[in-house]
């Protein structure tokens, strides 16, 4: 799978709330499905299912079977490479053209 690829899933799994809300639960540490399903109780199992599988697919959950349980954790590296790739950058021109700016201001009073 190309980068591109890749970073589409990452968009399209973070485009969501509710998937961006379980990311920030799982912020905690590893959460079971249940736990996940009483975090929502505006939605049915199936449904926490499908989010994290979209959730899974994009690298952002890793899930581990413990007996009957499944235990579902958050991947960070994925949204750090889409910082380093796309944030990092941006902010750090923001930053450098404001910068200049104060200097031009200073020069200017």
């Amino acid at each position: 799978m190309s980068t591109d690829d890749a970073d589409d899933l990452i968009f399209k799994a973070l485009s969501h709330r509710i998937r961006r809300r379980m990311l920030d639960a799982l912020k905690a540490g590893p959460a079971t499905t249940g736990t996940l399903c009483a975090y929502f109780p505006e939605l049915d199992r199936c449904t926490v299912m499908q989010h994290l599988g979209v959730l899974e697919e994009a690298g952002l959950v890793v899930a581990e079977r413990r007996g009957r349980e499944r235990w579902n954790h958050l991947d960070a590296l994925p949204v750090h490479a889409i910082h380093e790739r796309w944030i990092g950058p941006y902010a750090a021109y923001a930053t450098s053209m404001l910068s200049r700016l104060k200097q031009e201001m200073e020069l200017s009073e």
